[in-house]
């Protein structure tokens, strides 16, 4: 580790594979704790390259304890966290939508590191129990149309990171790979992420990975589409900037989609909004999330009717009934 951080520490860059060595390393716990956290401190210094990003998620992937479920085309809706909002579990509560209208998902979470309550703390306070036995959560899949992968579980640096990742409190770059390194591999990905320069690298692995993706980005800073102002969506056709009235027929304050300042506030803000019971701004919000992720599915044949089904799929409480299947199965 001394040779990479005196290589970093004089303004030069990783290759691929130099990269994926020294995350494979991480992740089987070589490095000390203070040689960890001063690697991690590089990259709140500056911006992680191309080959770097390519590097780690070589390293996750190779690593990782996959999940099969075949025949199954899945979808993931994650965000790269670390945008500073404190909003609540807004890609979540959208994977519960998607859920609620029959397309399965492989939710991709963790504690929340730089946020109140991750997506990992608001279903484990629902009841939800992690696991990586392939053949519950295929299970939990078929009944409930979604099962939910806790990262540590499934990703030894992950793992062994997080108390450090916990006690500096910021985004890492840890915060960039975990939409990138889902275990189930889902065919569709939406990705929320916090800058443009985040959205171009994360367009560029996706376009090279073939994949069926969006990627969104609030304009004024959110790593989700949050109808607090324009965002940008783009997908392997192209991109757009929406207005907040286009996705989701109104424009919201910060104050409206905000998360609560504990853990039991979030997952009561949770629970009222998979019931039904959430303001007109939060359900706006979730449902235009959601719209994108079923749009990308390209089981819609416009905007417009993939926002339609999520809003039946709230209303109905189809959602809110894969939530309840879900714990059942526990």
């Amino acid at each position: 580790m001394k040779k990479i951080l005196s290589l970093l520490f004089e303004h030069k860059t990783l290759d691929r594979t130099a990269a994926k060595e020294v995350l494979v390393n991480i992740g089987k716990g070589v490095y000390n704790e203070h040689e960890v956290t001063s690697f991690m401190t590089v990259y709140l210094m500056r911006s992680i390259t191309l080959p770097e990003l390519q590097g780690f998620q070589d390293a996750l992937l190779e690593l990782c304890l996959p999940m099969e479920f075949d025949g199954m085309d899945t979808i993931d809706i994650v965000g790269t966290g670390g945008d500073g909002k404190n909003t609540f579990n807004i890609s979540t509560l959208s994977c519960f939508i998607v859920a609620g209208t029959g397309n399965k998902v492989t939710k991709h979470g963790n504690y929340g590191a730089s946020t109140i309550s991750g997506s990992s703390n608001v279903v484990e306070s629902m009841g939800y129990r992690f696991k990586n036995d392939n053949a519950a959560l295929r299970r939990e899949l078929e009944e409930a149309n979604i099962c939910f992968l806790h990262a540590p579980l499934f990703h030894p640096a992950l793992k062994n990171v997080g108390p450090i990742r916990k006690n500096l409190g910021i985004r890492t770059f840890f915060n960039m790979l975990g939409p990138l390194v889902n275990p189930a591999f889902p065919a569709f990905s939406i990705i929320g992420v916090y800058n443009l320069e985040m959205a171009r690298l994360y367009n560029y692995l996706m376009q090279q990975q073939s994949k069926n993706f969006a990627i969104v980005h609030g304009l004024d800073g959110y790593d989700e589409i949050s109808l607090t102002g324009d965002s940008k969506v783009i997908t392997a056709t192209g991109e757009q900037v929406w207005s907040a009235t286009e996705l989701g027929g109104m424009e919201v304050t910060p104050e409206s989609i905000r998360g609560g300042d504990t853990i039991e506030a979030a997952a009561n803000i949770f629970s009222d909004i998979i019931q039904a019971k959430g303001t007109l701004q939060q359900e706006a919000v979730v449902l235009a999330n959601a719209a994108v992720a079923l749009q990308v599915t390209g089981v819609y044949p416009n905007y417009t009717d993939a926002f339609e089904a999520a809003k039946e799929s709230l209303r109905s409480g189809k959602a809110y009934q894969c939530l309840q299947r879900l714990i059942a199965l526990q």
